[in-house]
């Protein structure tokens, strides 16, 4: 019996992790690592402990709105009718409106703050594209029984669970504080209801704190694996990029760039500098043990020859200005050639004039 296996089938197995342009293109399309667990543990964490903090504003809020609404309202002599009641509607919406604006805008603040933390600024409309797939009722229930919709269901059983025993245990330990209420007055016991409830909550907000950033990591660990790419995708994304006039022209922008910063670096190891003086500079150097001849080692016109020049200048190295043969050592000679023999002659009297006056003989 003769096995045949499919290579191909390994050759696309998605081993590589992906690549910047990968990643680029899936934030477009509004794929990008966030955990929304993360955005609403905050929110909920930050609104208690702002309404922990507003909880004198927002109690004389209450009181206020309590001894307006039955000084005006709700005495004996007020006549119940549609009108009055539509301006207990208005004057209760004023009142609560008033409350809850400073938190909602602390709250919308924090979630914006949370989100811009894990994503940055984004926008794009892609994600709101009419997907047709998605209308397809045998791709609903695909979806509706997918992994993901498994583990978003595992998730909020674990939350249900955790923030339940979080909140049982706290009420447990409180259970004598709260039998003691019986002998307390109203606004001891109120106090103490407030300080119990703030408590639950700030530790139910702390649960779901640590569940959050629990869910990040495997949001993570989830995004980098739908992201990764086979060999095959990684060849095929470098050969587009390749043949891009854009991807081409910013490579070799690199390309020039380390070239250049390579050439400056070699400039203090020069011998001299020859000029014309303000246009051209040519670095040479002469190493008997290493080349024949002379090598140009860095070289340039206008400001890369003032760069070439201040280099030399720190590092007290001779500059010699020579208009013909630094023109003919510029046009003619790259850097990390020898210098051609018919300059011979013109660089190795200025290279004796130096080591002369060096005393290097």
């Amino acid at each position: 019996m003769e096995l045949k296996i499919n290579l191909q089938l390994f050759s696309e197995e998605k081993t590589e992790k992906a690549t910047p342009k990968k990643i680029k293109d899936a934030r477009e399309k509004g794929q990008v690592l966030q955990s929304k667990e993360i955005n609403a543990a905050f929110v909920l964490l930050v609104g208690f402990l702002t309404i922990n903090q507003l909880s004198g504003y927002l109690g004389n809020n209450i009181k206020d709105f309590t001894i307006y609404l039955y000084s005006e309202y709700l005495n004996s002599n007020y006549l119940f009718s549609i009108q009055n009641i539509n301006k207990i509607v208005i004057i209760s919406f004023i009142y609560f409106f008033k409350m809850a604006l400073p938190i909602g805008i602390i709250c919308l603040l924090i979630g914006l703050i949370a989100s811009y933390m894990q994503v940055g600024f984004l926008f794009t409309t892609k994600p709101l594209a009419i997907d047709f797939n998605k209308l397809n009722p045998v791709s609903g229930f695909k979806r509706l029984f997918s992994m993901k919709s498994i583990v978003e269901l595992i998730k909020s059983i674990i939350k249900i669970i955790v923030v339940g025993y979080v909140v049982y245990k706290y009420i447990i330990s409180q259970t004598s504080v709260i039998l003691n209420t019986i002998m307390m007055d109203m606004e001891s016991i109120i106090e103490i209801a407030k300080s119990i409830t703030m408590s639950m909550a700030f530790r139910g907000s702390l649960a779901l704190l640590i569940i959050a950033i629990l869910d990040y990591a495997y949001q993570k660990y989830d995004y980098d694996k739908n992201l990764k790419m086979s060999k095959q995708e990684v060849k095929e994304e470098f050969k587009q990029m390749e043949g891009n006039p854009q991807i081409k022209s910013k490579i070799k922008e690199k390309q020039r760039q380390m070239a250049m910063a390579r050439m400056m670096q070699d400039v203090p190891t020069a011998d001299v500098v020859i000029t014309n003086p303000t246009h051209f500079a040519v670095a040479i150097k002469y190493d008997p043990n290493k080349s024949d001849a002379p090598i140009v080692v860095a070289k340039g016109i206008d400001l890369i020859a003032e760069n070439i020049k201040k280099i030399a200048r720190e590092n007290d190295l001779p500059i010699i200005e020579n208009k013909p043969l630094a023109r003919a050592l510029y046009h003619d000679v790259e850097v990390g050639e020898s210098i051609p023999p018919e300059l011979y002659q013109a660089v190795a009297e200025i290279l004796a004039y130096i080591y002369h006056k060096n005393r290097r003989f």
